[in-house]
């Protein structure tokens, strides 16, 4: 029998007794309230991003905690991703095998290039229609799968059953807190295996919230169908990412980590703004190298601001929050001082990448960059049993968000084909930066790299630094420490925040006066052995900047 009919008999048998799984005794699981102590439902609409007008209103409740009594910021997000495998296609034609995060929900929205995240009211929308295949949405095409809701969510039809017949009897009910639509959790693990199983994304499914809001990531471990020999665990680690309790760390050895056959949500309450990113931190080496890596920014209060407010008083206003106050006098690690007042107000348009209350972080479009590299044999013994070749990893595949030049500017989702013969949306997620002649774009660009540095250079359009680790570059008397320059190098386990500004002269105003000439631009490496993939004439880390 052949690798390929093995792995695919495999897959069919694993879908066989995940269907046959009772209902009652499934360990899948998924959760997105639709009210908790921080944000609650009578106070505020937790499927929408308020306006920023100072921070929430807080009392002591009777139990002697302080919880939201008026004004309420921020909203709940969730999202589902599963642990396990998948190929992702090289830009040489090489598919190449995966240890892999995939999407399980908001997955029109990822298949675009969005973040997968989701608030309750999408998220917790049970699927319908034509039965859920493999390798969705690659398999049933775009724009005709049009659910962005998370996967395996179900009406929780007992009970619904229990409850009706509890109230016609006159007796308590046995499931007192199931919401209206009877959604409270309950999944259905044949939708999950269908879709998860070998849908590896490199990067994997990319994730954005706003400061204040709760976020409830589930990871569903849908086992790897190419090793049945592992029974690996995955975690989630936001690296950098200052979140509050270990529990949720994603560190195995102060956390928990998820086994095969079940899901774990991880909870977070949205730091300060910036460029984050994450991994599986199970032997972290090798699970980084596989491509168990992805992104997560933070967008700031700043974006909620009602347009034509003075920034300069919305960050002044923010040292009222306890959480997140930021006064050198007091904090001496503050990292956004407040700077001068320089008068500027929300801009009616556009957004910002940090609270810097100067609108000098100001962007009209983003795009997140994130830095990988492979090593094909490590790739390749991975997935046939032999030993890993740690101390002779090398990297030959160089990729920006999964790819390498040209497919870095091929439009929409790359689709693989895996063992189970259907395509899966492997690299959903190109490089292409489209600037409108005279805008501004926001780089949220981060390097999970195991064994190299890398360079970023671009040629006409001038880069400038203004964060470093989601760290606004400013010191403590509120200066702006911008810099400009024309390359930048990462090690693994950083990340820029960049602006490309592609007008060449702007007015003291921030108009600008003289728009750059439009056209193709490139971001690319100037380490030339980075520019090809494991042959020549094949490109690495390049993609174009088109300013139309």
């Amino acid at each position: 029998m052949s690798s390929r009919n093995a792995g695919t008999l495999l897959y069919l048998t694993v879908l066989m007794l995940v269907a046959a799984i009772p209902a009652t005794s499934q360990s899948f699981r998924v959760q997105c309230p639709t009210s908790t102590i921080t944000h609650p439902s009578s106070l505020t609409n937790v499927n929408a991003e308020p306006a920023y007008n100072g921070p929430t209103t807080l009392a002591t409740t009777a139990g002697g905690y302080l919880a939201p009594s008026g004004n309420v910021n921020g909203a709940i997000k969730c999202q589902q991703i599963s642990g396990g495998d998948g190929y992702a296609t090289m830009g040489d034609g090489t598919q190449t095998y995966l240890f892999s995060f995939g999407p399980l929900s908001g997955l029109v929205d990822i298949a675009k290039g969005l973040p997968g995240t989701q608030n309750p009211s999408v998220f917790n929308t049970p699927y319908s229609g034509a039965s859920l295949q493999p390798g969705d949405p690659a398999t049933t095409g775009l724009p005709g799968f049009t659910y962005n809701g998370a996967i395996g969510q179900v009406i929780d039809a007992d009970c619904v059953a229990d409850n009706a017949a509890a109230v016609a009897a006159g007796t308590p009910l046995p499931c007192p807190n199931l919401p209206a639509n009877g959604v409270d959790g309950h999944v259905d693990p044949r939708q999950i295996m269908d879709v998860g199983v070998m849908n590896g994304n490199i990067p994997a499914p990319l994730m954005a919230i706003d400061e204040d809001d709760e976020f409830f990531l589930t990871l569903t471990n849908v086992g790897m169908i190419m090793r049945p020999d592992l029974f690996e665990q995955h975690t989630v680690h936001f690296h950098g990412y200052p979140n509050a309790s270990s529990f949720y760390d994603g560190v195995p050895d102060a956390s928990v980590a998820i086994n095969i056959g079940g899901s774990f949500t991880y909870y977070y309450l949205a730091p300060d703004a910036g460029t984050y990113f994450w991994h599986c931190h199970i032997t972290p080496p090798e699970h980084l190298q596989m491509g168990m890596v992805g992104q997560i920014y933070v967008r700031p209060r700043q974006n909620r601001v009602p347009s034509g407010n003075s920034l300069h008083a919305a960050l002044l206003a923010q040292q009222g929050d306890l959480r997140t106050a930021c006064t050198p006098a007091v904090d001496i690690l503050c990292t956004n001082p407040v700077p001068p007042d320089n008068g500027v107000t929300r801009a009616t348009a556009g957004n910002y990448a940090y609270n810097d209350g100067d609108g000098s972080t100001y962007y009209d479009v983003e795009y997140p960059i994130q830095i990988h590299g492979f090593d094909p044999n490590f790739h390749f013994v991975g997935m046939t049993f032999n030993p890993e070749g740690f101390a002779d990893m090398k990297d030959k595949y160089f990729l920006l968000n999964g790819r390498s030049y040209p497919d870095t500017v091929t439009p929409g989702p790359m689709q693989t084909e895996a063992v189970d013969g259907v395509n899966h949306f492997s690299q959903p997620l190109n490089s292409i930066i489209n600037i409108t002649a005279g805008q501004r774009a926001l780089l949220r660009i981060s390097d999970l790299d195991v064994t190299e540095y890398q360079t970023l250079a671009s040629l006409g359009i001038p880069m400038q630094v203004i964060a470093i680790n989601a760290k606004l570059l400013r010191d403590q008397a509120g200066n702006n420490l911008y810099y400009t320059t024309n390359s930048i190098t990462l090690g693994g386990g950083e990340s820029l925040d960049v602006i490309l500004d592609s007008c060449a002269v702007r007015a003291a105003s921030g108009t600008c006066t003289t728009p750059m000439a439009t056209g193709t631009y490139y971001l690319y490496t100037p380490n030339l052995d980075h520019l090809s993939n494991d042959a020549e004439n094949f490109g690495g880390l390049m993609t174009e900047v088109h300013v139309n």
